[in-house]
């Protein structure tokens, strides 16, 4: 996918509980409203993140097995395969600065771009 720049934020984050990338039920109503929107889009990028527990190298896996649960659930609801990426940023970018479960809680999703 090209740069941040020519991309746009699609629906809200999905949340995913501690260390855990089965998808939630609240995430799959707004999961249907991304997946209408990469129906018509380019291609999607899923943005899997986690909070700052964990090694780095965990991290990096769990958010990818995060992305990779709302890219499989993007494509039963009739997104194409091909124009679907994900990537994993781990801790790398929260969105709530702090260590307790407040700031933990915002920072365990996936973020959707839309190209």
């Amino acid at each position: 996918m090209a740069s941040d720049q020519n991309s746009r934020v699609a629906g809200e984050a999905i949340y995913f509980d501690f260390d855990s990338a089965l998808l939630r039920n609240d995430a799959r109503p707004e999961l249907q409203k991304v997946a209408q929107e990469a129906k018509r889009a380019k291609a999607i990028r899923i943005e899997g993140n986690c909070d700052e527990r964990g090694t780095t190298e965990f991290n990096l896996a769990l958010g990818d097995a995060r992305a990779r649960s709302a890219a499989t659930y993007l494509e039963r609801l009739g997104v194409r395969k091909n124009r679907i990426s994900t990537v994993s940023y781990g801790s790398e970018r929260p969105r709530v600065p702090g260590h307790d479960e407040s700031a933990w809680s915002q920072n365990r999703r996936d973020d959707f771009r839309i190209q």
